[in-house]
């Protein structure tokens, strides 16, 4: 009799394509644009003329009357209407006043977009003009006009500290004081914000949302609406990006359930491109005042931050991001002292929401500037310097945050020694003051981030319920969001990993709240880690009940037995003994007969912050070097990035191929963010709300990139990995702003460096 024996052999590490490439690469995917519902009307908003103004009249008869046209509703049609975000201090229509250009004053819905467009031109508004507040520097002067019930106009304020600044200031040999200005950007997801609502004869309601947290939205709307929660389902279409665009409940949302729910028909509202830039979240912009000490010995020893945050017109998740700043101000290196204070403050400027990175890069920026300052004062190389001030495995920050697997060493090094940082940054010094108006730079940035979810909720977990069924085919049900970020390929792999099937058969779903389990949403690099976590767990119970079945058919102990393959095989020599499908088939037929169906849940072991602020948020830190090289024209002020070399703490590799994109992509966009995007205001009005005038990198502008995995095998990750979603994107314009003082010997502490900046500064600097 022939035996075949089985090797063992794991996906890990493998470079696997993402299982929903094929379908979007040949146009099959039907996003929200592509979903037509029957009966379905088309739904447009009427925005604000004015900045701010009082609302004095508002005459929606002749867009009545336009044919087509099935309902106009105002504030004054939803009386019911409750505030939403984080502050709650927004109604979805606004009622007597408006406070941007971006305010959602009526809405239509007809039978086309082009009807309902054009019955918007018809609404009359009679405006009353208040005052305007676009500087957030003057939000709390006595006389600045107060746009909410909020003292100063501050909408949000955090306070942290550690130690004794006064005491770290006094023992310290160099201090040095800087103010950094970051600027409006736009998240630019190809998929544009959209929803569809549509009620059931019942009363349920079916939204098809691009939401992040689908089972957060609906405890929020049924709040909104004033219903059970389990009357509210949410449907994600596949998701044309969202890098946390889409975590909160923005206004056309609850517009749009309104509309649904007076005409009886499901109403579809989709942004058009230009409404994406002007009424879509932006990447909070702030200003932050750092002042760092060190000893002649190099050890840091206080931080003293001061940041002023345009909180916009109302309050979204952009005002919370010095939650996560401040852990890079307290323990980004090591630092004795650390006081840190923000406002965030009203203004008629568009309001922030969450963006990858999370007010990460802002901090960032100030910090590894300072570090490269610091050293310099110090005569020391900023390799030396960092290294000498970078934590270790195992070490519990002044803020609490413990770190259980640490590869900020590992990073730095690798990085300056793949790009040869050293021999750069001493040539490219040397040749400030040489002849033409070419430079070259070279600069370094470290970062850290939570890359094992982050506890802001009561819960961070994450359920699955996976099903074996005859033919020894899995179905995951997740509650993991897909949202271009390649988690069903890496739950697939984890899944076959325990199970030792083949790849193709497992099936994810993980759209529809009517069906898949609890989970808080993608955010804060946590689906790998957190649904990773609990789909191994489900995954594991599965194992359990087969080899308990397979050892009474082989009479070998289940410790004996293992899966590979598709098979069940005896563990010591990898020899088959069973197809797994058949051992699941026999199962009917037993007396006891079992499907196999397993659930878990996984909550990782982080907890909520004190008022304070400090304690063990995440459950893993991501760490990570970038060095960059650059070339800079000092005749025209533009730069050029040359070469990227990152090196990422990731735990562990999952999936080689994805998570290449994904430091890919977040280089990319932090290169955006550094160089060449700004989303333009000019009191209160956007300027370029189109691809045309908004300038991302293009493929010719990407730079060459040598990208290095530090596996720290964390453990508490799936596998050992760590989240890594955000942490590309954090460092680009630190390195940048870093390289630009080695190629010139300027230091620039304002962003973008577009070429006006960058050639005024180098002008100012000759002056």
């Amino acid at each position: 009799m022939t035996v075949t024996t089985i090797p063992k052999q794991s996906l890990i590490g493998q470079r696997i394509t993402k299982r929903d490439a094929p379908e979007k690469t040949i146009g099959q995917t039907r996003y929200i644009q592509d979903m037509t519902l029957p009966g379905q009307l088309h739904a447009k908003i009427l925005r604000s003329s004015r900045l701010h103004a009082k609302i004095i009249s508002i005459d929606t008869a002749k867009a009545a009357a336009l044919p087509g046209v099935h309902c106009v509703i105002t504030a004054a049609d939803v009386p019911e209407q409750r505030p939403i975000g984080v502050k709650k201090d927004q109604l979805p229509l606004k009622t007597d006043r408006v406070r941007s250009y971006r305010d959602e004053i009526a809405a239509v819905a007809a039978d086309s977009p082009e009807i309902a467009a054009a019955a918007l031109r018809l609404i009359e508004v009679v405006y009353e003009d208040l005052p305007p507040l676009t500087d957030p520097k003057l939000s709390k002067l006595p006389d600045a006009p107060r746009l909410h019930d909020a003292p100063d106009n501050v909408a949000l304020t955090f306070a942290y500290k550690h130690g004794d600044v006064a005491e770290g200031e006094a023992e310290s040999d160099f201090v040095i004081e800087d103010e950094f200005s970051l600027h409006f950007v736009t998240h630019c997801c190809m998929g544009v914000s959209g929803v569809i609502a549509e009620f059931e004869p019942s009363g349920n309601l079916t939204l098809y949302s691009n939401t992040q947290v689908p089972f957060l939205h609906k405890r929020d709307f049924a709040e909104l609406l004033n219903i059970d929660p389990g009357r509210i389902r949410i449907i994600q279409p596949p998701i044309g990006g969202g890098f946390g665009s889409k975590l909160d409940i923005y206004p056309f949302e609850p517009i749009c359930i309104y509309l649904a729910r007076r005409t009886g028909r499901p109403v579809k509202l989709v942004f058009s491109r230009e409404e994406e830039f002007i009424a879509s979240p932006t990447r909070q912009p702030l200003t932050v005042t750092l002042r760092s000490g060190v000893k002649k010995d190099g050890a840091l020893t206080f931080r003293t931050v001061r940041t002023l945050l345009d909180n916009g017109a109302y309050t979204s998740w952009g005002a919370t991001t010095p939650f996560v700043m401040m852990q890079t101000f307290s323990s980004l290196y090591r630092v004795a002292h650390c006081d840190y204070y923000t406002e965030a403050v009203y203004t008629n400027n568009p309001y922030s929401g969450s963006f990858r990175g999370y007010g990460n890069l802002q901090a960032t920026f100030a910090v590894e500037q300072h570090m490269d300052r610091l050293a310099e004062l110090l005569g020391m190389d900023g390799l030396e310097f960092r290294l000498k001030n970078a934590q270790d495995r195992g070490e519990v920050t002044l803020q609490g945050l413990h770190f259980k697997s640490c590869g900020l060493k590992e990073c730095l090094s690798v990085a300056a020694e793949r790009s040869d940082y050293r021999q750069k940054r001493e040539r490219h010094q040397a040749q400030q003051a040489a002849p033409g108006t070419i430079k070259r730079g070279v600069g370094m940035a470290s970062m850290l981030h939570v890359g094992g979810g982050a506890k802001i909720y009561p819960s961070d977990g994450c359920g699955s319920i996976l099903k074996l069924d005859d033919f020894a085919h899995v179905t995951l049900m997740t509650g993991a969001s897909e949202i271009g970020q390649g988690s069903e390929t890496v739950l697939a792999q984890l899944v076959c990993e325990e199970l030792g099937i083949p790849l193709d058969a497992v099936t994810v779903i993980n759209n529809d709240t009517d069906i898949t389990p609890w989970d808080v949403g993608v955010h804060a690099s946590r689906t790998t880690f957190v649904a990773g976590n609990s789909a191994i767990g489900a995954a594991r119970k599965a194992r359990d009940k087969i080899l308990a079945a397979a050892a009474k058919v082989t009479n070998l102990h289940a410790d004996q037995l293992d899966l590979r393959a598709g098979y069940i095989v005896r563990a010591e020599d990898g020899e088959a003994l069973m197809p797994l499908a058949k051992m699941l088939r026999s199962l009917h037929f037993s007396d006891m007969a079992e499907l196999v169906i397993t659930s878990h849940y996984y909550e990782p072991p982080s907890k909520h912050q004190d008022k304070d602020y400090k304690g063990d948020v995440s459950a893993a830190y991501a760490w990570a070097t970038h060095v960059v090289e650059i070339e800079l024209d000092t005749a025209t002020g533009i730069v050029r990035l040359d070469k990227v070399t990152a090196a990422h703490d990731v735990g562990r590799v999952i999936n080689q191929l994805g998570i290449e994109g994904q430091i890919e992509g977040g280089i990319v966009m932090g290169q955006g963010y550094a160089i060449t995007e700004h989303l333009m205001f000019e009191d209160g009005l956007c300027l370029n709300p189109n691809f045309r005038d908004y300038k991302l990198v293009t493929a010719p502008e990407i730079p060459e990139m040598d990208i290095t995995f530090i596996e720290t095998m964390d453990g508490e990750g799936p596998q050992g990995a760590k989240g890594v979603g955000e942490a590309p994107a954090i460092c680009m314009a630190a390195a940048v702003a870093n390289a630009i003082e080695n190629a010139t010997g300027v230091r620039l502490t304002s962003l973008p460096f577009t070429p006006e900046r960058v050639y005024r500064a180098l002008t100012e600097a000759r002056r």
